[in-house]
């Protein structure tokens, strides 16, 4: 017999019943002889994000699909800009990046990271061309538009409890 489990859309105890179904035990059975069995603990999801407009036709929905997709460079400067409050000089960006543990970043390689943000935007992002990245060569900085960075850091919280749901590099094998 062959068992497939479809982590993404199967809860927790669907698997075990599926399982234990397949051994030919009771799953109510075995579920009453486990008085201490965790409760399910719904997983939260993406159609969890509002639909509504927060400015410049960008939902919460736009944003996470939005920091879903990006390279997870591109994902990494967009929540530093919404940890610093959604500004930042293009050499504050480099300097975060340069050293950073995890998300290393070449000083010159920013920019390219963040083509990603272009990119993405054009697939998900609302019709009206409105940016979520906007750049200022002139003065030299970064920044989101106040209004969605509520909404982002909304689609960042969702991002930590569901990593699965994020674009990862690609693994070399």
């Amino acid at each position: 017999m062959q068992l497939t489990i479809d982590t993404q859309t199967d809860t927790y105890e669907q698997a075990i019943a599926a399982v234990q179904a397949a051994y030919g035990l009771n799953p109510v059975a075995v579920a009453g002889s486990w008085p201490d069995a965790p409760v399910a603990v719904p997983r939260p999801g993406p159609e969890g994000l509002s639909g509504e407009d927060l400015g410049q036709g960008w939902t919460e929905r736009m944003l996470f699909d939005t920091v879903a997709a990006v390279v997870p460079g591109a994902r990494a400067v967009l929540r530093r800009l919404v940890e610093v409050g959604g500004t930042a000089s293009y050499e504050e960006v480099q300097d975060h990046f340069a050293l950073h543990p995890e998300t290393p970043i070449d000083r010159t390689r920013i920019g390219g990271t963040l083509t990603s943000v272009r990119a993405v935007r054009r697939r998900v992002g609302p019709d009206n061309r409105s940016n979520l990245l906007e750049r200022d060569d002139r003065r030299r900085i970064y920044w989101i538009e106040p209004a969605l960075l509520e909404g982002l850091n909304r689609a960042f919280d969702l991002a930590d409890a569901r990593p699965d749901l994020l674009r990862q590099e690609p693994t070399d094998s």
